[in-house]
């Protein structure tokens, strides 16, 4: 974040602001060197402040989980309460979180329970990773990959599906978003000789899609989905499993990349990261996601 905040003029970033701890925020930057002030601030005084220094919202909760937390929080009440356009969070570690009671796989439905209680509507929070080069999303997230054929359903895909196209249609602007679906098995199945999910959940979403005038296209190999001459042919991958999508946009644009949530009434974005505690505070960390998250938060709410 500091070293985002450093680049800012260079770079053009658009004004943010950080819940968090200043001084902690402001002794980091004395003792990595960068030149960057700290400035206690609020919402509503943090565009002001951003010219000479970076805009701090400090929180109450003093423990790392906790005020993890309360950090995610306080940006989605802000975002909802019009103080903010959108909504950029840092990795987080879940492991953290879990030993300290939190009761959500990961931040993805966490800001879906967040958008029931700030804007009193029900939400599905769909995980979409985001470059230039490549956007993906994995139709079952953070669940271990034995589950993943009991919970692949025609009725997940086909919500999951229909979330991405209106999201890439209203944020994005694609008129006629082009989706293509991954198989789950080797080969989509080889016609059910590795498996009947292509069969009888993935094609028979497809054509529900395409009856209701969503141009999903698919089942396809996942091994033959991501080089470049198939990645011309559509807009976004959704894959069934976790690491079918993320593993070829990391490849491709591990420093670009951008962790995007659709379906929610605020825009959230994120670096595609992890935390990378081995280098916390070490001032050798890669901001470029980060930075790119920010330049897209800004873009899509302009």
């Amino acid at each position: 974040m500091l070293k985002a905040f450093c680049a800012r003029r260079r770079l053009g970033l658009a004004p943010f602001f950080v819940f968090g701890d200043p001084a902690l925020l402001a002794r980091t930057a004395e003792a990595l060197g960068l030149g960057a002030s700290v400035e206690t601030a609020s919402a509503e005084t943090a565009c002001d402040v951003f010219a000479r220094a970076l805009p701090v919202v400090p929180l109450s909760s003093g423990a790392p989980a906790a005020a993890t937390i309360e950090s995610i929080e306080r940006a989605v009440e802000a975002a909802a309460h019009g103080r903010a356009r959108a909504v950029v969070t840092n990795p987080i570690s879940k492991a953290t979180l879990y030993d300290a009671g939190f009761k959500h796989p990961g931040h993805t439905e966490f800001l879906g329970a967040l958008a029931k209680r700030h804007y009193d509507r029900d939400a599905t929070p769909v995980m979409m990773l985001w470059s230039q080069e490549l956007a993906v999303v994995p139709i079952t997230i953070h669940v271990a990959l034995a589950r993943v054929p009991q919970l692949l359903t025609k009725e997940l895909v086909v919500a999951t599906a229909r979330i991405v196209a209106r999201d890439l249609q209203t944020r994005f602007g694609l008129a006629a978003p082009r989706l293509a679906i991954a198989g789950l098995n080797p080969h989509a199945g080889e016609a059910g000789a590795m498996g009947r999910e292509e069969i009888d959940v993935i094609a028979p979403a497809i054509a529900e899609l395409r009856g209701t005038g969503v141009d999903a296209r698919g089942p396809f190999p996942a091994d033959t989905l991501f080089h470049a001459a198939a990645r011309r042919t559509y807009d976004v991958a959704l894959c069934p499993t976790h690491d079918q999508a993320l593993i070829p946009i990391k490849t491709l644009a591990f420093e670009r990349a951008v962790n995007v949530t659709l379906g929610l009434p605020f825009f959230r974005a994120s670096p595609d990261h992890g935390v990378a505690y081995d280098i916390a505070g070490k001032g050798v960390a890669d901001p470029s996601s980060l930075i790119e998250a920010i330049r897209l938060a800004d873009r899509i709410t302009a």
